[in-house]
């Protein structure tokens, strides 16, 4: 059975007729400015105060619009000096939580490109995409540990994306090596920050290419993780499909509950 998840501001912040209550409003304009980098290490965030003053809101809402932050791990608070943007590192794993994050921060996994960034006619990529045209950017690699690999991912983006990542050797060169992610390259290039993942998690067969790549007999079950990624303004900017060997990968989540 799939299991279809949302990043996303909670719906429990909605207002009548389905409308963003002031804290969520708030919230998410704070989030966007902390993504764009707005607020680097050390810089305060405007005091509970001042928000107020100058949005023309209540206390009560700002701190709850804070309060949201906080629980995302996107700020934390200095007794006597303020609220700050955590550190990016732990700032973009706490955003997304999600498999390719945390492997991006591990010190034994290891990308390897198997099929360069190439612009291509994929009707269903470009689809989900939202696109215009039926031409996406694509590409193709391992995730490997200590040289076995576990995980085969192909990655959609829009033209547009795809040229702000032409220049990477990382993911134009057959074969190439690296630590990256596409995720990471490309939230550093975009005009504006990734905030949101759609992500959907299905059970699959390898292929005769991909059991090829993985090293597994075809017809094989699968872990299959879609994830489509999208800016700020709600825009996808990209959608990774990875398909992961069961025997060489669990795949956790911890929920917790918003009690506020």
């Amino acid at each position: 059975m799939a299991r279809t998840t949302r990043t996303q501001a909670t719906r429990a912040g909605q207002g009548p007729g389905g409308r963003d209550s002031a804290y969520v409003r708030l919230a998410r304009e704070l989030r966007e400015a902390i993504l764009r980098h707005e607020y680097p290490e050390g810089v305060r965030l405007p005091t509970e105060a001042e928000l107020s003053e100058s949005r023309g809101l209540s206390r009560q809402t700002v701190r709850r619009a804070f309060q949201d932050l906080v629980a995302e791990g996107l700020v934390h608070r200095v007794p006597g000096r303020g609220t700050f943007a955590t550190p990016r590192e732990e700032q973009y794993l706490r955003q997304f939580g999600s498999v390719e994050d945390l492997m991006a921060l591990s010190i034994d996994t290891t990308m390897q490109l198997v099929a360069p960034l190439r612009r291509r006619v994929d009707l269903d990529a470009a689809g989900r995409l939202r696109l215009d045209s039926d031409r996406v950017d694509t590409l193709a690699f391992l995730r490997l540990h200590e040289d076995t690999p576990f995980c085969l991912t192909t990655v959609h983006l829009p033209p547009g994306a795809g040229q702000l990542l032409a220049d990477r050797p990382e993911l134009t060169e057959e074969g190439a090596r690296s630590r990256v992610t596409v995720i990471g390259l490309l939230d550093s290039r975009l005009p504006d920050p990734i905030a949101e993942a759609e992500q959907s998690v299905t059970v699959g067969l390898a292929t005769p290419e991909t059991a090829a790549r993985l090293g597994c007999p075809p017809g094989h079950p699968l872990l299959r993780i879609d994830r489509l990624y999208l800016s700020a303004k709600g825009r996808p900017v990209e959608l990774a499909i990875s398909h992961f060997l069961p025997e060489h990968y669990s795949y956790r989540v911890r929920l917790r509950r918003n009690l506020h």
